[in-house]
């Protein structure tokens, strides 16, 4: 089959599937890729816990901070279905930040990731970005926005509510009624920036290897491993992502390295435009395509 077929036909299966895929897929070693719509921006959701890190080991790395410094971290409290770790907790807990590092990306636990953002504000978060030469991911704002969007305000047995809301209220301009969807004001990213961020993780590059190594080993431990995981591990795999889910968003990004020494990087950045909270065949569909378009680079070599 022709890429442009191919591609034609990943068009249609989203399509079909109620979903809008913006995604990625790059061979590591010999830079071809394919893609969907893999400039258009989206809001991040939980993705941009993964500069959160880079941050956070960037700045352990330069000695402004000690991993092994404890601190005092306030309970979520947080009941509604999603939020994990500390989020949910009822009390308050003393944590080291290596240990909040590990509980923001590997659960994608909120709380924790505000505990590492009053360290490294969203802004100084992008200049260090900016400063590793990696553009197109702007974080403008911490977790704690992300809980305190419709889902939470009008109960679970009117989440349907939530989701049309967030389907149905964007502008053309990507701007939104619901400001955590609105790429204006909302921490946000393409499919294309995060695999560079990869590239830059699983390559060698600006980034120190000591801090590119840490953030590689919190994203092989992820502990959601329910979209794209199925499709991409295995006995001769190894699998290393980190998900984003708000509302009608449901993203992952990703390593898989092959025991044949082939390497991919993999961005799948989707809305759903069915108004519901549970997909599962959402998830499978993401997969599925993202499967998809690297079998066919793996092909080509």
């Amino acid at each position: 089959m022709s890429t442009e077929a191919l591609l034609h036909g990943m068009r249609r299966e989203l399509r079909d599937g109620g979903l809008h895929g913006c995604l990625l897929v790059r061979d590591l070693h010999t830079g071809e890729e394919l893609g969907i719509e893999p400039d258009t921006q989206l809001p991040s959701a939980s993705l941009v816990k993964v500069p959160l890190a880079l941050a956070t080991a960037e700045r352990i790395r330069r000695g402004e901070l000690d991993g092994a410094t404890m601190l005092d971290v306030r309970p979520g409290r947080i009941t509604t279905p999603g939020p994990t770790g500390l989020s949910r907790f009822r009390h308050p807990a003393r944590i080291a930040i290596d240990d909040l590092l590990y509980l923001s990306t590997c659960v994608s636990d909120g709380t924790a990731a505000d505990a590492l953002f009053d360290l490294t504000p969203p802004a100084e978060v992008s200049r260090i970005l900016q400063g590793l030469g990696l553009r197109g991911i702007t974080v403008r704002h911490r977790m704690g926005e992300l809980s305190d969007t419709p889902v939470e305000r009008f109960g679970a047995a009117q989440a349907h509510l939530a989701h049309a809301l967030a389907i149905d209220s964007g502008t053309g301009g990507r701007g939104h009624r619901v400001p955590q969807l609105d790429t204006t004001r909302a921490n946000t990213g393409s499919a294309r920036a995060f695999v560079e961020l990869l590239q830059a993780l699983w390559t060698p590059s600006a980034i120190h290897p000591d801090v590119a190594g840490r953030v590689r080993g919190l994203m092989a431990h992820n502990v959601l491993r329910h979209r794209l995981s199925p499709d991409f591990s295995s006995d001769a795999t190894t699998w290393s992502s980190k998900t984003g889910t708000l509302l009608n968003l449901r993203h992952e990004v990703g390593v898989v390295e092959h025991s044949d020494g082939q390497v991919f990087a993999v961005a799948v950045l989707t809305e759903s435009l069915v108004p519901a909270g549970t997909q599962p065949g959402a998830e499978a569909l993401m997969a599925q395509v993202a499967r998809g378009l690297r079998d066919h680079l793996r092909q080509l070599r």
